[in-house]
């Protein structure tokens, strides 16, 4: 690194690396997901497209995840889906080699794009991005006694540390929070707006419905949320870059404003617990445990988990995206 850089350059590179090497998830990972904690989540979350598909009038489909992790989501919405008749061709959306190796094993007949320019567009899509915004590159700007900067990231031999960059007009700053506190941070994700317009413009010109599900707030809002993951404890992201999972919180409400700007309907975002049992997943849970009496602790555990509301039931939320010729998606209560 030849000088400061942007954290948003920061994050990019240290993330290409991490995933691009490796597979972070699971107990010899770094973090755990929803779909790798219960085959209850990405059911679910198939019979929802169903129930869509099947009220728009069961057209052909594509099937899109992003940032789909070890396929395990979209392996068992196939499952579900096939169930009432809904066997899409699959897309996902991945640059990491070294996970769509893992994606292959899960789900053979997948295929895959490096970006949104690339996925079919002669049919609607039924899009799934979960935990794919939040590892995201952001901005930072921060608040200080002379106005906002941009916050860079310098580089004094192997150490890396976040400093105050140039002065950034008072105009970029959303007009309630010019006059925050000193020290207070801002922040914004150009590349996650980016993605979400050309997403939704695909949705607006093909029909479909998008479903994200992420940690974050309705904001613009004042916090600091970049974090660290390492060996599944919080790490200081400015720490061995490359080597831990840089990711900050989802900022729901300016996600979906890009969206409707490109004429999409959107719906959310509401809690992941609240959404989740509004699809069903006690009595999926309860079934289960039917099927497997031993197991019937665990799938409590799992239930409450992904959504109780000290767990992960409140922090993340869900949010749809649905083109204006398409029905209302369910849910969202």
């Amino acid at each position: 690194m030849a000088g400061p850089i942007p954290l948003s350059q920061y994050i990019a590179a240290a993330n290409a690396e991490y995933y691009g090497s490796r597979d972070p998830l699971g107990s010899a990972g770094d973090f755990t997901t929803a779909p790798e904690i219960s085959q209850m989540f990405g059911e679910l979350i198939g019979l929802w497209a169903a129930d869509l598909w099947q009220r728009a009038g069961s057209p052909p489909v594509a099937w899109v995840e992003f940032g789909p992790g070890r396929g395990t989501l979209t392996a068992d919405a196939l499952r579900a889906m096939a169930t009432v008749g809904l066997t899409p061709s699959v897309h996902f959306v991945e640059t990491s080699a070294a996970l769509r190796q893992r994606q292959k094993a899960a789900v053979p007949d997948a295929m895959w794009h490096d970006d949104v320019a690339t996925l079919p567009d002669d049919r609607p899509l039924i899009v799934v991005a979960n935990e794919f915004f939040d590892a995201l590159p952001i901005r930072q700007l921060v608040r200080g006694g002379d106005g906002w900067r941009e916050r860079m990231v310098a580089c004094q031999d192997v150490l890396f540390l976040p400093i105050a960059g140039k002065q950034v007009p008072d105009t970029v700053i959303p007009e309630h929070l010019r006059d925050a506190d000193s020290g207070s941070v801002i922040e914004t994700s150009p590349a996650s707006v980016a993605i979400a317009r050309a997403l939704a413009q695909r949705l607006a010109r093909q029909g479909g419905a998008a479903l994200v599900i992420d940690y974050g707030y309705e904001g613009p809002a004042i916090g600091d949320t970049l974090q660290a993951m390492s060996g599944h404890a919080f790490a200081n992201p400015f720490e061995d870059p490359g080597n831990r999972d840089l990711t900050a919180h989802v900022d729901f409400a300016t996600l979906g404003a890009a969206a409707a700007v490109e004429g999409v309907r959107v719906t959310g975002p509401i809690g992941q617990g609240v959404f989740l049992s509004a699809l069903g997943i006690e009595p999926r849970a309860a079934a289960l445990a039917r099927t497997s009496p031993d197991r019937a602790d665990a799938l409590a555990a799992d239930r409450a988990r992904l959504c109780d509301a000290d767990q992960m039931g409140d922090l993340f939320k869900a949010m749809a995206w649905t083109a204006p010729s398409w029905p209302e998606p369910a849910g969202f209560i």
